[in-house]
């Protein structure tokens, strides 16, 4: 931006640090959001690429940081203009004039994420929460920009594309340009509570993590026509079709494999795991039903993650940790900030030893509060490499059900491996990158046989 020498004016970016300045007092930031300067407008611009419930749950994130100053929804870009409609909808009925998408500024197609992210200014922010399978696309077109950058997770559904991510973080640390995750439980006030004193040493040495998501879960119907056709297969292929989302497990279970590396602040060096389905499945899609997976970190140290989707099953969403002095429980149910310190090994009620001051906002807001205050106050806020590094793992353990081998961090930060290579060119007539045989099902990973590395 060019200055007058006579009349200084601020940049944007010095427009925005000033205005994050200010929220000290929540009185004198809200009396700044109602009076603008006249040369200036420091409102955070968001541009929503992909439109589905995820980006719809940031976008009502976004909007609800307390004394945030100026944030709006300013644009939309999606594959399908039924789910723009439904989501500018409900938006609009809920946050009113915040929602300032005009129908210029909604997008379609696979072009769309670029129309969307070009009328953005620095400052503003692409929130990329599509399915992970374009998700580096997407990111690394931001970044050249210039524009900060939310993202959802999981980041790719394979190690080619997490590799391209790590690059395009790499060159927004040298841009400035911020990037926030989708792992929202590293900023959860009670675990963090808990981190310090495992820390501090309150728990021992942590030879032993436990990580579980088992549940229930539906199977994917024969398609017909529609499974060799690219459109269809990124609607009903999104948990079904690893090319597309990572499969279920990886989709559900990074959270806790992310919170199984922020306790051990470390990345294991090696993964084995096994898993399979149940007799007489009928599922098309490509997932098996159970994984069953042992990190191992550098120490020697373990963590054991597991994940089911069978009906009729016991249920667990939970995070334990064993040290050498106690255990804990690190989180809960949907992601819950349940968190105990123990006076022994018994994880039971009658048996806490601690419980840390209780969380007031969801994990997902706490994340937001943090974003919107770095952009706000111009601090350095990338989390690329430490997301990209929890989806490695979460792909390293996947990789070691599927092919039932021991796969090393070395393997996965060696592979260029990709489910689709054509992902910069994508059209509605693009050839899909999986086929069904002729029952219509897709390929399921068989030991010994399959290779996604």
């Amino acid at each position: 931006m060019t200055e007058s020498h006579d009349t200084p004016k601020p940049t944007r970016r010095q427009f925005l640090q000033r205005s994050g300045s200010l929220a000290v007092g929540a009185a004198v930031l809200g009396s700044l959001a109602r009076g603008v300067h006249t040369a200036e407008d420091n409102t955070i611009r968001l541009a929503l690429i992909g439109c589905g419930g995820r980006g719809t749950g940031a976008v009502r994130d976004a909007l609800s940081v307390p004394d945030s100053g100026p944030v709006k929804l300013y644009a939309m870009a999606d594959l399908l203009e039924t789910r723009i409609s439904r989501t500018y909808d409900g938006l609009k009925e809920k946050f009113g004039d915040r929602i300032d998408v005009s129908e210029d500024r909604k997008f379609l197609g696979f072009d769309a994420y670029r129309h969307a992210i070009d009328i953005l200014r620095p400052g503003d922010i692409a929130m990329c929460t599509t399915r992970a399978y374009i998700r580096p696309v997407h990111v690394e077109y931001a970044v050249q920009k210039g524009i900060n950058v939310f993202m959802e997770k999981p980041f790719a559904p394979d190690p080619g594309g997490l590799h391209r991510l790590l690059r395009a973080g790499e060159q927004a640390e040298e841009k400035n340009v911020k990037i926030a995750a989708g792992l929202q439980c590293r900023h959860s006030p009670a675990r963090e509570q808990l981190i310090d004193q495992i820390r501090d040493g309150a728990m021992g040495e942590i030879p032993l993590i436990r990580a579980n998501r088992l549940g229930g879960g539906g199977w994917l119907k024969p398609q017909g026509e529609s499974a060799t056709d690219l459109m269809s297969q990124l609607q009903f292929g999104r948990i079904h079709l690893f090319w597309i989302g990572s499969g279920h497990m990886v989709d559900y279970l990074i959270h806790q494999i992310d919170e199984c590396c922020w306790i051990k602040d470390a990345w294991p060096v090696s993964a084995n795991g096994l898993g399979g389905r149940v007799p007489g499945s009928q599922d098309c899609g490509q997932n098996i039903d159970v994984y069953s997976m042992e990190f191992t970190f550098a120490d020697g140290t373990k963590a054991f993650c597991g994940f089911r989707r069978i009906n009729k099953t016991r249920g667990e969403f939970a995070t334990y940790i064993h040290g050498t002095k106690c255990a804990a429980q690190f989180s809960g149910r949907t992601h819950r900030a349940t968190v105990h310190r123990f006076k022994d090994q018994r994880i039971d009620d009658d048996n806490i030893a601690w419980t840390p001051t209780a969380d007031e906002h969801s994990p997902w807001q706490y994340e937001w509060n943090d974003f919107i205050a770095s952009i706000r106050n111009d601090r350095p806020h990338n989390e690329a490499k430490r997301a990209v590094y929890s989806d490695l793992t979460a792909l390293m353990g996947r990789a070691a059900c599927h092919t039932g081998q021991t796969v090393t961090w070395d393997d996965m930060m060696k592979s260029s491996f990709q489910f689709c290579d054509y992902l910069d060119t994508l059209t509605p007539d693009s050839p899909v990158p999986v086929r069904p045989d002729e029952d219509g099902r897709f390929p399921v990973p068989i030991p010994g046989h399959w290779q996604e590395l």
